[in-house]
């Protein structure tokens, strides 16, 4: 397990376990001291203790290690039913304890009690824990965390501020995981780890929270997946079209999502949020990419891609199949998964063996699907099961039911006969009469209800049996009707739906005072006993041998789901490969390399995956963050020249690489990079209280906490949320603090308008820092950008030109400039108040002057012309 960065804040003053003696001068030697001595130098065993929780396909995990007391996390991440990634964990923390919400998912629970009945499990076999699952509450664990003492945490802090501080810490955002964490505290504070002979005062120590990856794993947070968009949900026109209301906007993954099948698009989203360093993982993605991106492959990339399209929900069939829930449509979209399979097994045969996808799709689909496809194929009537809404089967599979769907389909002409004979033997005034089958009922005689029957009595005829009334809304299975003056009306074949067993009862007359609105009675004559001891019920006979033919075929399909479940497995990955070529081979990406001896990446005239899509022309631009040179690149240069957008494409890139896929680049070549940590956009956080620059903060102190020498960095105008001079100096501090690390400094690209952070050299000069600016050039009054990297330092940055470009009013762009020429001079600057103040003293001075000249005994003076014409228009600027 590889812990990403180190326990924040102080560690507890006073002395700990052990360090006494090394406080206090040696004492005299005493009889027996040395055994003593040995024995309280014996530590104990490293103990772990695991809380998991595993919800809607995400797994949320916290565990305490008693050797350093310390809690770690992992934020939520995505997880198969399998549950392959806790497995993963389990092997590599080996936990002395695992506890989980006694309300647990059917997978959960069965994966757990796998896990508790390994009797050889090495080191030894981990106690499952169940507690309630009000203690994983979200409210709950939140207070629990927030309330928690912890050594280092002052006491001095406010609440406000422990919330601020853990903030930092722990992802809030991630909701699994702080129920796990609530959860782990929970069981802590119960079992007292470390402290059952202290003092019910004393609590479980906590030093500290770490973050942890599984090892090879890229350790990047969502803040990043956010700013580089490599997820963006939008919110759809149409709720009712997706069931959470939202589809992937642009982002990488909705570009390079070209998956046929729904288990591909998991599998390719699983990847995205687990970039690996596996090398041979990685090339092996690559080595399929490759090949399906030469142009004599092209015909067989896109063959495979329409028979990935028959791939379906395999598992969903199998749980239905062990429920006994199968769909009549669930056999029709097995058959074409596994012949699908089949063919996907044909093609992967006739390609290189030396590529390990190829080679296991050829020899992990066994003939098993050969024996399932041609099972349901011969057995299953797709077409009758469709039409019936049920299992059916084909003919000649059993003698038994062929004998009896003939007699079924024999049976209009022959009740026809018998309802003709039926109406020779009733009453004349009885028109007319049908003989109908009922399902769980047998065969009846059906006559209309004649107007003189009105009271119960009235509806015995001698020789029959009144059985009722038919229910309103129950059509019968098979009706043939007979008319007087040999008027045949023909057979009519309808299909009862929903016809349970209390509508039976009903039909057979215990309430027949419930139906007394009905036409037509019903009656057992000797014929249609007959009938019912002679042919019996048909349909339902029918039915229940079909159904045991279903639970047969359904054992032989499970007997064999292993080789189902490994079909989705290679299918899916083949098709996410697939999809990546394909957007490859669109947009022109080229194979990174891998160097393990590489601190870092390079990357030759490498392109934002996105933003080269939105504009009309891209300029590439290289980047080389390999050695110990240039760790931090300091990157100046006028807004909107690209800076964010060169940050944001060499962090894309990376990923990229490190999820194996081809890259938007020339050539790229990816060393040792264990993470990625961003700060370039942020908003308010409702949820915690937190402001922008409180957000910012947090995510400058999860890379300054753990960043590694392998870790990349990318900052963008950190230090804007504050003033100019605080802004400028929590930036430089930061940095300085990473330059001090010396060749242990992450590898940083950092994008600022603080020119003073140059100008006023507040950053060490040394090979470990260079300096970088986007390319400008000035036309006159214009600014022309040409969006290309090159070393060096921007002279100034052209605010006023980009606020130009905003439709900024003139005059405000006037007095901008005229404040930066002021402050660039050092010389005062005047408040608008002011200017305004003395430009109006000007206008008074003028006033009076015209005033003064005045010849009040000129005869033709006009004082009513003069005030119209210059006192009453000066007097708007005068007040």
């Amino acid at each position: 397990m590889a812990s990403v960065g180190a326990i924040p804040g102080r560690t507890p003053q006073g002395p700990g376990p052990g360090a006494a003696s090394a406080s206090f001068p040696s004492l005299a030697p005493v009889p027996g001291r040395g055994e003593a001595e040995e024995e309280e130098n014996e530590q104990e065993p490293a103990e772990i203790h695991l809380c998991v929780l595993w919800t809607s396909g995400y797994l949320g995990i916290a565990y305490y290690d008693t050797s350093d007391s310390t809690i770690h996390f992992m934020p939520d991440a995505p997880d198969h039913e399998s549950l392959k990634l806790l497995e993963r964990v389990l092997d590599e923390i080996n936990p002395r304890s695992v506890v989980t919400s006694a309300k647990q998912d059917e997978n959960m629970t069965r994966f757990l009690g796998k896990l508790a009945s390994q009797e050889h499990r090495e080191p030894k076999r981990p106690e499952i824990v169940f507690l309630p699952s009000v203690d994983f509450g979200l409210e709950i664990s939140k207070q629990r965390l927030l309330s928690g003492n912890y050594a280092f945490i002052p006491d001095s802090m406010t609440t406000t501020e422990k919330i601020l501080f853990l903030s930092s810490i722990i992802p809030f955002d991630c909701l699994l995981t702080v129920r796990a964490l609530g959860g782990l505290l929970k069981f802590l504070g119960r079992r007292r780890i470390g402290v059952e002979l202290e003092d019910y005062n004393i609590s479980v120590p906590i030093l500290g929270f770490k973050k942890f990856v599984l090892t090879h794993l890229v350790s990047i947070d969502q803040d990043t997946y956010s700013v580089l968009q490599i997820f963006k949900s939008e919110s759809h026109p149409s709720v009712y079209k997706v069931a959470s209301g939202l589809k992937e906007g642009l982002s990488l993954f909705g570009i390079l999502n070209r998956c046929r099948c729904k288990w591909g698009e998991k599998l390719l989203r699983l990847w995205f949020t687990r970039p690996t360093q596996d090398l041979g993982e990685l090339n092996a993605r690559l080595d399929v990419i490759q090949f399906f991106l030469l142009p004599q492959n092209l015909d067989m990339a896109q063959m495979l891609h329409r028979l990935l399209g028959h791939i379906k929900n395999v598992p969903l069939i199998l749980k239905r199949m062990k429920l006994s829930h199968t769909k009549a449509s669930d056999w029709q979209v097995l058959y074409k998964t596994v012949y699908s399979a089949l063919g996907l097994r044909d093609a992967c045969r006739s390609l290189p063996q030396s590529i390990q996808l190829f080679q296991d799709i050829a020899q992990e689909f066994s003939d098993d699907l050969h024996h399932i496809a041609s099972l349901i194929g011969k057995v299953v009537d797709f077409e009758g099961s469709l039409a019936e809404n049920r299992f059916t089967v084909l003919p000649n599979i059993d003698p038994d039911i062929d004998e009896k769907k003939r007699r079924l389909m024999g049976l209009p002409s022959f009740l026809t006969e018998v309802a003709r004979k039926e109406l020779e033997n009733l009453d004349s005034r009885i028109p007319s009469c049908s003989v109908i089958y009922i399902p769980l009922i047998g065969f009846l005689l059906s006559i209309p209800r004649l107007p003189s029957m009105a009271e119960a009595s009235d509806f015995e005829i001698e020789g029959l049996d009144f059985m009722g009334f038919v229910p309103f809304n129950k059509p019968v299975q098979l009706q043939h009707k007979y008319q007087r003056n040999n008027d045949f009306r023909g057979g009519k074949k309808e299909y009862s739906k929903g016809f349970t067993e209390e509508n039976s009862a009903r039909i057979l007359g215990k309430s027949p005072t419930l139906f007394l609105s009905e036409e037509k009675l019903h009656y057992r004559s000797a014929r249609t006993k007959e009938l019912d001891a002679l042919l019996g019920d048909l349909h339902c006979d029918i039915r229940d041998q079909e159904t045991l033919l279903m639970y047969q075929l359904q054992c032989q399909v499970l007997a064999r789901a292993a080789v189902l479940t490994r079909v989705l497995d290679l299918a899916s990955r083949l098709d996410v490969l697939l999809a990546l070529a394909s957007a490859a081979r669109d947009y022109g990406y080229s194979r990174p390399r891998y160097a393990p001896q590489l601190i870092g990446v390079r990357i030759q005239n490498g392109r934002h995956p996105l933003m080269e899509l939105c504009a009309r022309t891209f300029v590439p631009n290289s980047a080389e963050c390999g050695g110990d040179r240039g760790r931090v690149k300091v990157i100046t240069g006028p807004n909107s020249s690209g800076k964010s957008i060169y940050l944001k494409q060499v962090g894309l890139i990376t990923f990229m690489a490190l999820v194996g896929s081809f890259v938007p680049a020339e050539e790229a070549e990816i060393g040792a990079v264990d993470a990625i940590f961003t700060r370039i956009h942020s908003c308010d956080s409702i949820s915690l209280g937190l402001s922008t620059f409180m957000i910012d903060l947090n995510q400058m102190a999860k890379a300054v906490n753990n960043a590694t020498k392998q870790s990349l960095v990318l900052i963008d105008e950190f230090g804007k949320g504050t003033n100019t001079v605080d802004g400028l100096a929590l930036l430089a501090a930061v940095l300085r603090h990473w330059l001090a690390l010396g060749p242990t400094c992450p590898h940083i690209f950092v994008a600022t308008n603080f020119l003073s952070l140059v100008q006023l050299q507040l950053l060490p000069q040394g090979p470990l820092v260079q300096y970088l600016t986007m390319e400008t050039c000035e036309d006159g009054d214009d600014l022309v950008f040409f969006y290309q990297v090159c070393e060096g330092i921007a002279k100034a940055s052209h605010a006023s030109h980009t606020a130009a470009r905003a439709g900024l009013p003139d005059q405000l762009l006037t007095r901008g400039k005229e404040v930066s020429d002021l402050i660039r001079s050092g010389k005062p600057i005047k408040p608008v108040k002011e200017l305004l103040k003395e430009k109006q003293m000007e206008n008074c001075q003028t006033l009076v002057d015209k005033f003064l000249k005045l010849d009040l005994d000129d005869p033709d003076l006009d004082l009513d012309l003069f005030m119209s014409q210059e006192v009453l228009p000066a007097a708007t600027a005068l007040l």
